[in-house]
């Protein structure tokens, strides 16, 4: 039996203010009319910031960065960019419920101050290991094909198995007439994001009729995610899809009967917002129509995001508001169907490794190879994530616990936000699972941690507490903002020297694989470095120091022997070992301090390797078996 509660109305009593729109009598759908004419005091804060932005970017000294990656190479005025754009944000705030593109436009402003200036100063790919993504646009445009049951070395053959964010590449490449995607990777964290905040702002409004909290949240999102998954890789095109899944299932999957979704309508009326008419059976279903392409998408663009998905319907299926199993059934049988026929060698292979990860959670939420970063920038880098990581937990369970009201009515959004983190119980996803589960938890995280910063406007019961909360809220909120600011930075940029690579590396490297004949083993300390895939599909890899530091001491006793014992016999071979390889393994943890000098020098003095090519930034060295 159902008791409904009657709420008096407020909408008499308390006149809305110019430009805010209020729901209709019966619980309609509040529109979203936005005034026309702004206030145009946000100009005053985001011309100074971006002058300043633009004026500190040419004085950049990136190709000179030492332990501390750019944070140290970047001028004060840069600083003083995001400081300003900070304070314009904070200052827009306090008119978002009738000037919101203000916050909106500060929002945009941030995403393009923080991660635009390798895309405009960077005259190679940032992240040398996205260079292996542009390798596979590159061969499945020369062979108009890829072969997702061959056994590719470097596991390229699971980008074989899910060629999605590939083949959509290779068409940009066509349609735009450049030589490759390279050309436009270092675009996509802006191009991503821009996609990403409308999605947010689409989810976060289901729940929340607050624009201040809405832009906080987005806010929030963008200093928070520090992960990199957005980069040029077939996670961010399937994260994108994964949230946009979400907010049209969280906006119109509501089953008749249920509480319907319940707004924490706190800007203007402290009284619970009227429940809007669920969605009938045909509506959910025209949805599963149109939604299935989707979820299509995702399974053929990435492994892990599916499952993801999957896991978070299972969540909302657990609700009574979200109950669908029609669409839980169709993304379980597309996954499946994917994994048993193209992604099939890999699905097996993942399957066989379960049985002796499940339960190892200490195991499977280690970071990378081994787990320790070493020298000034990294380190700073690894404890500014932990720190961030737990500022932006305790906030969001300080909001659960506070604003209960709006967390019963948001409760869909915090189950998706936790449905991912059993995972750490079943596989290590390469040392990335970690990373993951944070990433798709970070939407629902940062809504509740802004929360948790933004309180709710008097007018109830508790108005003395509010009033109090508001006044510290004024000096909490930018405090908040400033230090999530501050452990963004050293996050994103502190381990930069690594991510960024002289072009005349990647030359050496190409030049050095365009010569090896087809079938020839490639051997490096990782497969972090330009162009280490380059002709993946016609060449071998073996990338010997992504192991344990302590396995890779035992090999620097004796690299050579521990090498030719790994070469089989008849093979050609060459050795590649780049700047970057020396600042990846030394930032890591994979080598101990000098390791890799010394097996340069040790491999380079052998009569079993002959030195190719030469550079300050590497060495190619064949290996010669007859010479033994």
């Amino acid at each position: 039996m159902q008791h409904h509660v009657s709420v008096p109305s407020t909408e008499s009593s308390v006149p809305p203010p110019p430009g805010d729109p209020r729901p209709a009598a019966g619980g309609d759908r509040r529109p979203w009319r936005i005034p026309r004419r702004a206030p145009g005091t946000g100009l005053l804060t985001l011309l100074p910031a971006a002058g300043l932005w633009l004026y500190a970017l040419p004085r950049t000294g990136f190709r000179e960065m030492g332990d501390y990656g750019l944070l140290d190479r970047l001028p004060a005025t840069y600083y003083l960019s995001l400081l300003v754009l900070t304070a314009g944000f904070v200052l827009s705030l306090r008119r978002a419920g009738t000037a919101p593109w203000w916050p909106a436009a500060h929002c945009v402003a941030l995403l393009f101050a923080l991660k635009a200036p390798p895309a405009i100063l960077y005259d190679a790919v940032r992240y040398p290991w996205a260079s292996k993504h542009d390798a596979v646009v590159d061969t499945l445009l020369a062979n108009g094909e890829l072969r997702p049951g061959a056994a590719l070395s470097g596991n390229m053959s699971a980008y074989d198995q899910w060629p999605g964010f590939f083949t959509l590449d290779a068409g940009l490449v066509r349609a735009f007439g450049v030589e490759s995607a390279a050309a436009y990777a270092n675009w996509a964290p802006v191009v991503f994001g821009l996609l990403t905040i409308p999605v947010l702002v689409l989810i976060y409004r289901t729940f929340c009729e607050d624009w201040r909290l809405i832009w906080t949240a987005v806010w929030i999102f963008q200093l928070a995610n520090w992960v990199g998954q957005d980069y040029f890789a077939p996670q961010a095109l399937a994260y994108l899809l994964h949230l946009t899944v979400l907010a049209v299932v969280l906006r119109h999957f509501v089953r008749p009967g249920s509480a319907g979704r319940l707004r924490d309508r706190t800007f203007l009326d402290p009284v619970a917002a009227p429940v809007p008419p669920p969605t009938g059976s045909r509506q959910r279903a025209v949805c599963v129509v149109v939604l299935a392409p989707l979820i299509a998408a995702i399974n053929a663009t990435h492994q892990l995001t599916p499952v993801m998905l999957t896991i978070c319907l299972l969540a909302l299926s657990c609700t009574r508001r979200y109950r669908n199993y029609g669409l839980l059934v169709v993304a379980v049988l597309l996954m499946l169907t994917w994994d048993l026929t193209m992604g099939r060698p890999l699905f097996v292979e993942t399957l066989s490794t379960v049985r002796s990860s499940i339960g190892e959670l200490t195991q499977n939420s280690r970071a990378g190879y081994a787990g320790r970063l070493t020298g000034p920038g990294p380190e700073l880098a690894g404890t500014a994530n932990v720190v961030m990581v737990l500022l932006v937990a305790v906030l969001a369970g300080t909001a659960v616990v506070l604003r209960r009201r709006l967390t019963r009515g948001a409760l869909p959004l915090l189950l998706v936000s936790v449905a991912p983190v059993p995972l750490f119980a079943v596989n290590d996803y390469g040392g990335e699972m970690l990373f993951r589960v944070y990433l798709f938890a970070l939407p629902g995280a940062a809504f509740f941690a802004a929360a948790a910063l933004v309180p709710a406007v008097a007018g109830s019961r508790r108005s003395r507490a509010r009033a109090l909360w508001r006044k510290g809220s004024a000096f909490v909120l930018p405090a908040v903002l400033l230090m999530l600011l501050a452990g963004f930075l050293p996050s994103y940029y502190g381990k930069e020297k690594m991510f960024y690579t002289p072009p005349e590396e990647t030359a050496l490297v190409t030049r050095a694989l365009d010569r090896a004949p087809d079938g020839s083993l490639i051997l490096a300390t990782s497969g972090s470095f330009p162009q280490a895939l380059h002709r993946y599909d016609r060449l071998e890899h073996w990338f010997f120091a992504e192991q344990a530091l302590s396995e890779n001491e035992k090999m620097l006793k004796d690299p050579v022997s521990y090498l030719v014992d790994g070469i089989p016999r008849g093979t050609r071979a060459y050795v590649v070992l780049t700047r970057t390889q020396d600042v990846y393994a030394a930032g890591e943890g994979l080598l101990p301090a000098g390791g890799f000098a010394a097996l340069r020098s040790k491999l380079s003095a052998s009569p079993l390797f002959r030195t190719v090519a030469s550079h300050p930034y590497g060495v190619v060295l064949e290996y010669r078996p007859a010479a033994r």
